[in-house]
């Protein structure tokens, strides 16, 4: 029981005795204690004391001491100091950061500690019996903490920072913040406290010395004056105080760019040349108001305001170089004006509303531009020409004139026909009048035809006529010129399509068989007129009338009841056609009306004579029949002819002893102008046609059985529509006399060249006659000659 009672007093002893050696050597946290406990069963549980316990050691990082350090001592109430007992260590850096002395139980720290390495570490402290190898103690756990000191300065998160803020802002306004760190304990002393200042940027910036937070302290800073500024922040750790550590960052500043600078012009007046000929669009010059902003800022829109020149001159915004261009905006004359005066505006085009107050953002130029004379081509009066004229204007006729002038040959005040007319000459470009209708006075520019002119082949000209000055032929112009011609009434209407026409055999009185319609080539003001009507010579036709419709259309009515095919087939009907222009135009238009054979609706059936004959009740074999007759009739006439054709012909006299008298005829006088039936209208169509058709002169005409058939006069309309048409090409023909004359169209024949032969008309005897010229007529006057022409003795 003594030694009982005197171990807690020998543990206590050496705790005191390793705290007061080292203070940061763990502290036990008591002795075991007996508890009797009572159990259900009535016996008593003893509890013993615990031999040892241990909760943690302090240790001091970085020891530069030359022994190690000492961290504290293990020890049990077994342990009777006779070194039965062995102290084993382990855990986090036993054996190489921490040694225990196995028979003491002494903790020394083999190495230098860092607690921002590592701030504690955890072991396990066990006692074993040497001899027997059994703990004698439960494996007790202990924590060794390390100790901080102030070894660790604040660091920044950046070694360089960049910043913006804008120019003229107000004092305070926040420009970046900066953080620093401390390695050191933050719950250990004030070792890890940091605290702000500014070392360098003063005035312009202060740093709150807590947050870190950086601010403008100086109003309405420039960028125009200063853009950069270079800020050093030092952060402190023991809360600022002296032998605290410290770290520094440096912050770059940058003033951003607001409009707060008007545009101004470095000059109050600019001066630029321009040629009078200078194309639309020219650049004359550039101009430039200077603006300190930067960006949009410093963006600029220039303009021309109201005033003189301002039709004149244009100004374009350069956006890339922030340049005004004046360039022309009309076409220039040195003979008008040789200088204009504009004024250009130059204006932000991104105004900022909080620096309105600073003055107007706008600035104005005056621009002189001086325009420079060059020697121009000739002016029209005009830019082009309508000029008209009538197609039947005679030719050399003037329809026109145009007129140019050399602005060059002018002074500034006067500018006459006089000159113009000295100065330049007229031409027509004949590539645009290939069939030279037109020509043009040199000189006035007299514009006349050289042709006749018809509105219905070409009812437009369009011309081109060259002015070319006298002094400097390179210098000419151009203008069009265009001739309407103007239509006079000289085309007769006539039918607009070739009508086929027919009427039925059973056709009724007063039914509309025919709508003609017609055409005119000329195009009068009012539009057109036509007028219908039957011919003078023939008003009053029994079959048919015509009736005017009033609207440019006539209608063929009939005038009976039934027509037939065997007595008449077909039907000529003249229609008087004429307009109601001026000069009135007629003409007459012949209808061939058909009669054909309808049914009981009016519908055409059959025209043709084959018709007819099948429709009399001739079958095919008799028609087959009658064609055979025909065949060999027309047979039997080809070799009657043949044979006639072979015969020898007598020669008129025998022999040149044979002397007598033969009266030969050699033409055919015909019956005379009572002989009515007999005139032949062939010959007023074409007369040479009738020569052909003549009979031989030499031969006896055998006796020809002609049937003719009387006509009825108003059927023989076509030797009146022959006469008219021959009186329209009189009255159209252009070289016909301009007065009244009177045309004959009969026809008697061609004179002989030979005269008569006969010499029952000779006035002298055959030996005063002389026949020598028979020779001369040829091959078919030898017999006459070697009869009349021979000597004397063959005569005898």
């Amino acid at each position: 029981m003594r030694t009982y009672h005197c171990l807690p007093l020998i543990i206590w002893t050496c705790i005191l005795h390793t705290v007061d050696n080292s203070p940061l050597q763990a502290k036990a946290n008591g002795l075991r204690k007996m508890v009797n406990l009572t159990k259900d069963d009535g016996k008593m549980l003893h509890r013993t004391k615990r031999g040892w316990m241990w909760n943690q050691f302090f240790l001091l990082e970085e020891y530069t001491g030359t022994d190690t350090q000492y961290v504290g001592k293990l020890h049990t109430d077994q342990d009777k100091g006779d070194g039965n007992l062995k102290y084993i260590l382990t855990g986090d850096g036993a054996g190489n950061l921490f040694v225990i002395d196995e028979n003491t139980g002494d903790i020394h720290a083999a190495k230098k500690l860092d607690r921002e390495e590592k701030s504690l570490y955890i072991l396990r402290a066990k006692a074993i019996d040497r001899k027997t190898g059994r703990q004698v103690e439960p494996e007790s756990e202990f924590i060794i903490k390390i100790h901080d000191i102030n070894d660790n300065e604040p660091k920044f998160t950046k070694d360089l920072y960049t910043a913006t803020v804008p120019e003229m802002s107000g004092v305070g306004t926040s420009v970046i913040q900066v953080t620093a760190t401390d390695a050191d304990d933050a719950n250990y002393g004030n070792s890890a406290k940091v605290v702000y200042s500014i070392l360098q940027g003063q005035p312009y910036f202060s740093v709150d010395p807590e947050s870190g937070i950086i601010k403008t302290a100086l109003p309405d800073m420039s960028r125009e004056n200063r853009e950069q500024y270079q800020v050093v922040i030092q952060a402190k750790d023991m809360g600022g105080q002296m032998g605290g550590l410290s770290g520094t960052t440096t912050v770059n500043i940058t003033l951003t760019d607001v409009n707060n600078n008007p545009p101004r012009f470095p000059q109050s007046t600019y001066q630029f040349n321009s040629l009078e000929s200078a194309p639309l669009g020219t650049h004359l010059g550039r101009i430039k108001a200077n603006d300190p902003d930067t960006g949009e800022n410093a963006e600029l829109e220039y303009s021309i305001s109201e005033g003189e020149g301002s039709d004149m001159f244009d100004v374009i915004t350069d956006k890339d170089t922030q340049e005004g261009i004046i360039t022309v905006k009309q076409n220039l004359d040195f003979e008008k004006k040789m200088l204009y005066t504009i004024r250009v505006d130059a204006s932000n085009t991104h105004p900022d509303p909080r620096f309105l107050h600073l003055g107007p953002f706008k600035d104005s130029a005056l621009v002189k531009i001086s325009v420079e004379d060059v020697d121009e081509p000739p002016v029209f009066s005009k830019l082009s020409y309508l000029m008209e004229v009538d197609e039947d204007v005679k030719e050399g006729s003037i329809i026109g004139q145009v007129t140019a002038y050399d602005p060059d040959a002018m002074n500034n005040v006067i500018k006459s026909e006089f000159t113009s007319l000295f100065s330049v000459r007229y031409s027509v470009d004949r590539h645009t009048d290939m069939e030279q209708v037109f020509s043009i006075h040199s000189e006035n520019g007299s514009i006349f035809t050289l042709k006749p002119l018809d509105r219905e082949s070409s009812p437009w000209h369009n011309i081109t006529i060259t002015a070319t000055e006298i002094n400097n032929p390179k210098q000419s112009s151009q203008i069009p010129v265009f001739i309407r011609i103007l239509d006079i009434n000289d085309h007769a209407p006539e039918f607009a399509m070739y009508y086929e026409t027919f009427v039925c055999e059973n056709a009724k009185s007063g039914q509309l068989i025919q709508t003609i319609s017609v055409m005119d080539k000329d195009d009068p003001p009012r539009g057109h007129k036509f007028f219908f009507e039957a011919v003078p010579e023939f008003p009053l036709n029994p079959n048919f009338t015509i009736v005017d419709n009033k609207d440019n259309t006539a209608g063929i009515i009939t005038q009976k009841d039934g027509y037939s095919r065997s007595k008449m087939n077909t039907y000529l009907l003249p229609v008087l056609i004429f307009d109601n222009d001026y000069p009135i135009q007629s003409s007459t238009g012949t209808l061939t009306i058909r009669v054909c054979a309808c049914d009981s609706q009016g519908n055409m059936q059959s025209c043709n004579a084959e018709a007819l004959m099948l429709a009399a009740g001739l079958s095919t074999g008799a028609l087959i029949a009658i064609l055979l007759c025909v065949v060999i009739l027309l047979t039997l006439i080809v070799l009657f002819a043949a044979l006639k054709r072979q015969r020898k012909k007598e020669p008129l006299i025998i022999s040149k002893d044979d002397v007598r008298d033969n009266i030969v005829t050699y033409n055919d006088e015909g019956g005379g102008e009572e002989d009515t039936q007999a005139f032949d209208i062939g010959t007023l169509r074409n007369p040479e046609a009738r020569e052909d058709s003549k009979l031989r002169r030499d031969v006896m005409p055998e006796t020809i059985f002609q049937i003719r058939r009387t006509v009825p006069l108003w059927e023989n309309i076509d030797v009146q529509d022959f006469i008219h048409r021959r009186l329209k090409e009189n009255d159209s023909d252009p070289s016909a006399p301009p007065y009244d004359s009177l045309a004959t169209y009969a026809y008697e024949g061609n004179d002989s060249v030979a005269n008569s032969l006969s010499s029952l008309e000779s006035l002298t005897a055959d030996c005063n006659q002389d026949y020598d010229y028979l020779s001369d007529w040829g091959p078919r006057f030898k017999k006459l000659a070697d009869l009349y022409g021979g000597d004397e003795s063959d005569r005898d």
